[in-house]
């Protein structure tokens, strides 16, 4: 079996010694919920690295998006460490793998970067920073994902946020893209604003720009960064499960990451929900490349 490429030609570790700044891994499984098939998340770490694969030559070029090359005019110091092994329905076992694989990215130390995987894998890779906290949570997503369980699955992709509230090391969250009908009833909207999580629809963004979003992180904190796909517009980004008009573009989520740059710091990165049987001509797959460009030039600008 032919092994895929790595996220821009990166390198599993650094040959010089040199310790990395980030740390791109994939997990293609959390917590699937009983009876469901989640295989088709688990092509989309895949999907993102073969879509980066044009641009592999060329991290040395401008980059207009950064106002630099992406590591801007120092060496390479981002790894992939390739997927974490994970199996459908093995959910305790695939949380444990991921918490500790985050743990370990951790205390490097750099910054970890997970490619999944469905909205579940969330859940171990914010429990992984129990040791680094208090952190902040930014989250783009169509959904509050605050459900306290289905099927009788409490880590499944629509509980994410309801699970990181209960960790101590998690200071809030800003829940951004919000947006169309989802899974919260009026219960998770209360529980959630019991919490004290800020929403921030998508009309709002569209209306405010990300300031809207912004203004609820604090000066100075360290903030974990999850990012739903289907918190995009279908329209940008097809390649999802659950479409909802109405969202954000990824503009508009550069420009969030950016501005995180000016007010706080990047202490971790998920994208998820990418699913490509859904996706078109590998659109989605292009954008989700671009975005993780933008986090890794953003972490390697952090003082």
């Amino acid at each position: 079996m032919t092994a895929s490429p790595s996220f821009l030609g990166f390198p599993d570790r650094l040959a010089d010694g040199r310790m990395p700044r980030a740390v791109i891994f994939g997990a293609g499984h959390g917590s699937t919920y009983p009876g469901k098939d989640s295989s088709g998340y688990a092509l989309a770490a895949d999907a993102i690295r073969a879509a980066s694969q044009e641009d592999a030559a060329l991290v040395d070029h401008w980059d207009f998006d950064l106002g630099g090359p992406l590591f801007d005019g120092g060496q390479v110091c981002c790894i992939d460490a390739g997927d974490i092994q994970t199996a459908m329905h093995d959910n305790a076992g695939n949380r444990a793998r991921i918490e500790v694989k985050t743990r370990e990215v951790l205390a490097l130390p750099a910054v970890p970067i997970l490619l999944g995987g469905d909205d579940s894998v969330v859940i171990p890779f914010l429990a992984g920073f129990a040791d680094r906290g208090p952190v902040w949570i930014l989250q783009i997503d169509a959904h509050i994902d605050w459900r306290d369980e289905v099927h009788g699955e409490r880590h499944g992709y629509s509980s994410p946020m309801r699970r990181a509230s209960e960790m101590p090391h998690v200071a809030g969250m800003v829940q951004v893209g919000l947006r169309s009908v989802g899974s919260a009833r009026l219960t998770e909207i209360e529980a959630a604003q019991h919490f004290g999580s800020r929403f921030v629809t998508a009309r709002e963004v569209h209306a405010e720009g990300v300031e809207a979003a912004l203004r609820h992180i604090p000066e100075g904190a360290r903030v974990v960064v999850t990012l739903d796909c289907d918190g995009l517009d279908p329209g940008i980004m097809p390649g999802v499960a659950a479409r909802a008009p109405g969202g954000l573009t990824d503009t508009q989520v550069i420009d969030l990451v950016a501005g995180l740059d000016r007010r706080a710091r990047i202490a971790g990165f998920d994208l998820v929900e990418l699913y490509p049987p859904a996706d078109i001509d590998g659109l989605s797959a292009l954008i989700a490349s671009r975005l993780v460009v933008n986090v890794i030039g953003t972490i390697v600008r952090q003082v």
